[in-house]
């Protein structure tokens, strides 16, 4: 979508009543890197305009002055404006003061603009022609520094935010939860959308701290290593049964040997090979068992001390 169709779909947007603030607003400022704004009462014009062209993938000029926007884009003549471009007015006394929309139209001598912070609201509004300061048009704005779904959810992984689930670059119920969680520990506004704050912050992040009793701790309640503790168990009293089966013969053959020579072959002079390998081959699984449940057992906890499961 354009930006002026982005902004078309605003269109009846209000402040919120009274001293409360509507959350949608509160989102555009901080989507153009100015979440610092507590209420929605400080004009918005300019965080209305930015935050459509960051939508639509175009860098603004992160500015809350309205008259920033004179130096955006490339210049373009009253008599060629269209649809979509932006213009900008004086407001107020002082020379630094301005408003800024989105030209709907120009008929004769009035600019119909569809703007933000027009009567406090998002609509169509005209003014005179004679007031433009200048039409600005993207053309050598470079389109802005974004990540994709899948760049944010690597990020977040990395950070440490693996409620993320799978880099499938969905916005889905997960990466919704891990945008939220690195929106909070970072003093960002909790909205779970990606925008241009939530990028920022994700390439200077520090890795998500992970408390140290859970560092230090284990899993309650882990079917995993509740699991591998029982195979360990089961392949610990397995592999000494079939050891003592086997050993208990063999020892007492030696024993009847009259050196070690004697004993070695009392010990590997079997009169069958099968059923004297069969019990080993038992023995190297049973031990293969324990083996292969204590890693399980070590990378649950490992994901655990780390933050990577619950």
């Amino acid at each position: 979508m354009t930006p002026f169709e982005i902004a078309r779909g605003y269109i009846g947007t209000t402040e919120g009543p009274g001293p409360e603030n509507n959350p949608i607003i509160m989102a555009m400022y901080a989507s153009v890197g100015h979440d610092w704004v507590e209420h929605d009462s400080v004009a918005w014009c300019a965080a209305f305009v930015g935050h459509c062209l960051e939508e639509a993938g175009i860098r603004s000029t992160r500015q809350l002055t309205a008259r920033s926007y004179l130096d955006w884009g490339v210049p373009v003549e009253i008599a060629d404006a269209q649809a979509g471009d932006i213009g900008v007015i004086p407001r107020g006394s002082a020379s630094w003061q301005g408003h800024v929309f989105f030209i709907d139209r120009i008929e004769g001598p009035w600019v119909w603009g569809l703007g933000g912070n027009q009567s406090d609201a998002v609509n169509v509004k005209r003014y005179p022609v004679s007031k433009l300061l200048g039409v600005r048009r993207a053309g050598n704005v470079a389109p802005a520094v974004t990540m994709s779904i899948r760049d944010v959810q690597t990020r977040l992984r990395a950070l440490g935010y693996h409620e993320v689930g799978a880099i499938d670059g969905l916005i889905g119920p997960r990466t919704r939860a891990a945008i939220l969680a690195f929106r909070d520990d970072n003093a960002l506004p909790l909205v779970p959308i990606i925008d241009v704050a939530l990028t920022e912050a994700l390439e200077r992040a520090a890795p998500r701290a992970v408390a140290l009793a859970r560092a230090e701790g284990s899993p309650e309640q882990s079917r995993i290593v509740a699991s591998a503790n029982a195979q360990i168990r089961l392949g610990v009293m397995g592999a000494a049964g079939t050891l003592g089966s086997q050993l208990a013969p063999a020892l007492a053959e030696a024993e009847q040997a009259q050196d070690l020579a004697a004993r070695m072959v009392a010990l590997l002079g079997m009169h069958s090979w099968l059923p004297a390998v069969l019990p080993w081959l038992g023995l190297a699984v049973f031990v293969a068992v324990i083996l292969y449940a204590l890693r399980a057992r070590a990378a649950r906890i490992e994901d655990h001390r780390t933050g990577r499961t619950p």
